[in-house]
């Protein structure tokens, strides 16, 4: 077993804390990754505050993380000592349902579903905890390799919010077509960017216009305030696909009247409410509602592949793990461009 530092929360309200956490020994498939750099996911924060369910503490939050193979097992054949790395938002499933022998393990039909990289149970009865930490112990097939031209500090979002959008994205086939992206956050600006590289045309729903310019330079074609009335006048029946990336509520029969015919508004944002909605919205115009997950490994390592073909990068704050507590703050009050990224050299 390995003795590692960490930052935890002993409490949904309390502050993180300086901790020691273990991390098992080197099962025969799995390896040792020294964490460089961990990200601060949205989900990190709902989790912690028990927002959406119960969990046990302390907790290390933490799925977006990015680091180097210390040490290997001795059956892996994947990767070696000094390798660039990731690891997301899961680290096992059971490796046997139809979705997993497809390469979906993030939609895993086992018992358990797949096993997430902080607050659950692993196959050896462990409480997972996450990347806010020194180093994490991983099987070879839930591990990612990162490309040499993107920096490690920016890798890390790449690992959840890049995944979460390039997911649906590609899956409902984005180039070429007339696409909006709901929100400019952390996840909404990875959309633009990998929406923009594929090929589609995209346009920004925000609700104002502060973040216009951002849009434009990350290769927005369009960005309309949805707090105007007369957005959803102009862009009626205009698009193909839309990617919802925000956590709250929305009017969802005004975004469901900008799809055209045949089109899908995806939800990547989980908000804890039930969503209201009129299914007259989909009849008239054969359109669909959807929601999207993270991606399989293998879809993660696509995604990986085509960020460094493109050039696509998170725009990321680098800070301390002191800050973590400000940081989530400013998460909930969207002052933050575009994410945030612990330097775990400060833990």
């Amino acid at each position: 077993m390995y003795n590692v530092k960490a930052r935890a929360a002993f409490s949904p309200t309390a502050n993180f804390k300086k901790t020691d956490i273990t991390r098992r020994a080197l099962d025969k498939k799995d390896i040792l990754i020294e964490i460089k750099y961990a990200g601060i996911c949205h989900s990190d924060i709902h989790t912690v505050r028990g927002e959406w369910g119960e969990v046990q503490y302390p907790l290390v939050p933490g799925h977006e993380i990015a680091g180097i193979v210390k040490e290997t097992g001795e059956e892996v054949t994947k990767y070696t000592i000094g390798d660039r790395v990731g690891v997301g938002c899961m680290v096992d499933s059971c490796g046997q349902c139809e979705h997993c022998q497809q390469g979906e393990e993030q939609y895993c039909e086992g018992p358990h579903g797949h096993t997430g990289t902080y607050a659950d149970i692993d196959k050896y009865g462990e409480y997972t905890q996450g990347g806010y930490s020194t180093h994490i112990v991983v099987s070879e097939d839930f591990v990612v390799r990162i490309p040499d031209n993107i920096p490690l500090e920016k890798a890390a979002p790449l690992l959840c919010a890049g995944i979460t959008t390039f997911s649906p994205l590609n899956h409902w086939q984005a180039a070429g077509k007339n696409i909006a992206v709901v929100g400019l956050g952390g996840l909404g600006h990875m959309a633009v960017k990998i929406g923009h590289a594929m090929g589609a045309k995209v346009t920004v729903l925000s609700q104002t216009l502060s973040k216009k310019e951002d849009g434009l330079l990350f290769g927005a074609d369009g960005y309309y305030a949805t707090s105007d009335p007369k957005t959803f006048e102009t862009l009626s029946n205009s698009f193909d696909l839309i990617i919802n990336t925000v956590s709250a509520i929305l009017d969802y029969d005004s975004y469901l009247s900008l799809l055209k015919l045949d089109g899908t508004l995806v939800n990547v944002g989980a908000p804890a409410e039930a969503a209201p909605l009129h299914i007259s919205s989909l009849i008239g115009g054969r359109r669909s509602f959807a929601g999207s997950a993270i991606g399989g490994i293998k879809e993660t390592q696509e995604m990986l592949d085509f960020c460094g073909e493109h050039n696509i990068t998170p725009e990321i704050e680098l800070i301390s793990a002191d800050k973590i507590e400000e940081a989530y703050e400013r998460v909930l009050h969207s002052d933050v461009r575009y994410r945030f990224v612990i330097d775990t050299k400060t833990i």
